[in-house]
């Protein structure tokens, strides 16, 4: 059996996450505000898709997850901004010699609606990740039938590629 890396092979990462809706505070989904009378609880800003994201890059390059770097029971993370955890993954990403081929998402939430937010996300999350907004998929479904009408559930797969020089 060969112990040499293969490191020349693109990388998949899949990560998911959820969130309960609170009222009270903003609701963010890849880094943009909806209006919406509730937003999405957890230690963080709690932006579902920001979050699923950064396990897949993580999980793309087998670095763990996003409690191994962001502990939930650490204080300095309360309220922080999502967007320190991809950038985070993302340097990890580019230490291991790969980048960004693309990106699918999937939202699972009853409201509000993502379809009139869909692009302004997509722009967003591929500005975050330094690629074309071509490279970014943006879904949604409703819940129907799951029982999880006060949650909001994002999934994420990336494709890394190997970086090259010219």
């Amino acid at each position: 059996m060969s112990t040499s890396p293969i490191s020349r092979i693109p990388r998949i990462g899949y990560g998911w996450d959820s969130h309960e809706f609170q009222p009270g505070v903003p609701l963010k989904i890849g880094g943009v505000t909806l209006p919406h009378h509730s937003g999405l609880a957890g230690h963080s800003d709690g932006d579902v898709l920001l979050h699923a994201l950064t396990d897949a890059l993580l999980g793309a390059i087998a670095a763990g997850d996003i409690g191994t770097y962001f502990p939930p029971s650490d204080p300095k993370w309360k309220g922080a901004d999502s967007a320190l955890f991809v950038r985070e993954a993302l340097r990890l990403v580019d230490e291991a010699g790969y980048q960004i081929g693309n990106l699918d998402s999937t939202l699972i939430l009853a409201a509000p609606k993502i379809g009139p937010h869909a692009e302004a996300i997509q722009k967003n999350v591929a500005e975050l990740l330094g690629i074309e907004p071509s490279r970014v998929s943006i879904k949604a479904k409703t819940p129907e039938g799951m029982g999880t009408d006060n949650a909001a559930i994002a999934h994420v797969a990336v494709l890394l590629c190997e970086i090259s020089w010219p």
